[in-house]
């Protein structure tokens, strides 16, 4: 008679083989990241010192303060390769000591150690995406000021560069265009304003050029001083003041839309709808946010390829020639993703295809290639 405590044994031994392996694989993938993360701390380190080190003396900590905001969302980005290659090492050990061997040999499926693994991954590229990436990219922002605010003050800036702004609706649009901003004021200077108008196709039609001294924004309103304006086949009209209508809050008119690496996950979708009703291509936020949606996707098939690779050495014995196999195909779905990136960025190809297509290419390859070892 078989005892009630006798049953749950080869569970419990199961999961403890599934902890084993979860437990080397994550020390694998620290000692990846480690390496990894000081390569690149020490190459942004010092492209900053010859950089913005180079247009205004910075000492050594403010370097490094720099470099702790920038090279974090560069880290991020390289995590795929922290899978491939962590997993890597981490069952290519247990290949070389012979516990994969041992392990198979027991009866256990290569599924029951690769899938936990993989779905590690995921949960890790599910809190990257929530957690760690906002982090990023907010230290990614806050460089990107710093770097324009001493590049500024090493030039002896005192206004900021040219800037332009759109906005309107369905029926007027206005382009404008200002050589400098004083933020301290709120103005803008030397300022010029394209007015178009839309018919009921919703053809646009340039109407009025407007040139003023400075330009200020206030209750929904801008006011000119000291403009001259000329519609299409009339002569000009100065004007000591004049107000236009305006649909953008006051504290948009000298804020300039972050770039998509340096907005977070949770702030895109905002972002977007800003960037679309300013009459801007969201093209480039829309992909970032497919991108950091299949970005678990991402790190489940890496480390699924490298342990399908690393099964495949049992029978093949051919330990260097596998490995660098493993390497070399992440680096080809790596530069697939830029691909894919570029043209999602042109328009060729819609955002969440160039976003996608890649992650589903590495994890058809890497079940492909796991069903042929494991089923053969």
């Amino acid at each position: 008679m078989i005892s009630r405590t006798s049953l749950p044994v080869p569970w419990l031994r199961l999961g403890r083989i599934e902890r084993y392996v979860l437990v080397q694989q994550a020390r694998s993938l620290g000692i990846a990241l480690g390496v990894i993360a000081a390569l690149i701390m020490l190459i942004d380190f010092v492209e900053v010192s010859r950089g913005v080190g180079s247009d205004v003396d910075l000492s050594g900590a403010r370097i490094l303060g720099l470099m702790l905001l920038k090279s974090p969302q560069v880290i991020i980005q390289l995590l795929p390769f922290v899978f491939l290659f962590g997993t890597l090492a981490a069952f290519v050990g247990l290949n070389r000591r012979s516990e994969l061997i041992a392990m198979r040999a027991a009866g256990v499926s290569a599924w029951r150690f690769v899938l936990p693994a993989a779905g590690a991954a995921l949960m890790f590229g599910a809190i990257t995406v929530a957690a760690l990436g906002p982090l990023a990219a907010s230290a990614d922002g806050l460089f990107q000021r710093e770097r324009a605010r001493l590049s500024g003050s090493a030039a002896g800036a005192e206004a900021s560069p040219t800037v332009w702004i759109r906005e309107g609706d369905d029926t007027r649009q206005m382009v404008i265009r200002a050589q400098r901003q004083d933020r301290s004021s709120a103005r803008l200077l030397d300022v010029t304003f394209f007015i178009y108008t839309n018919d009921a196709e919703g053809m646009r039609t340039f109407s009025e050029r407007i040139d003023a001294d400075t330009a200020s924004l206030s209750n929904g309103s801008w006011r000119l001083v000291n403009a001259v304006g000329a519609e299409i086949g009339q002569r000009a009209v100065r004007y000591a003041t004049l107000d236009l209508p305006s649909s953008l809050a006051d504290e948009e008119a000298f804020e300039r839309f972050a770039r998509p690496q340096s907005t977070s996950f949770w702030s895109l979708p905002a972002q977007i709808d800003r960037v679309e009703a300013a009459g801007f291509s969201s093209t480039a936020y829309r992909l970032r946010l497919q991108q950091l949606l299949a970005t678990p996707l991402m790190f489940a098939a890496m480390s699924i390829l490298a342990a399908a690779f690393s099964l495949r050495l049992m029978r093949l014995g051919d330990l260097a020639r596998m490995s660098v196999a493993a390497v070399v195909l992440g680096f080809g779905f790596f530069f697939v993703n830029q691909a894919a990136s570029a043209f999602g960025s042109a328009e060729v190809i819609p955002p969440w295809l160039a976003a996608w297509l890649p992650p589903l290419l590495t994890a058809l390859a890497a079940f492909t290639l796991l069903f042929y070892t494991e089923d053969g």
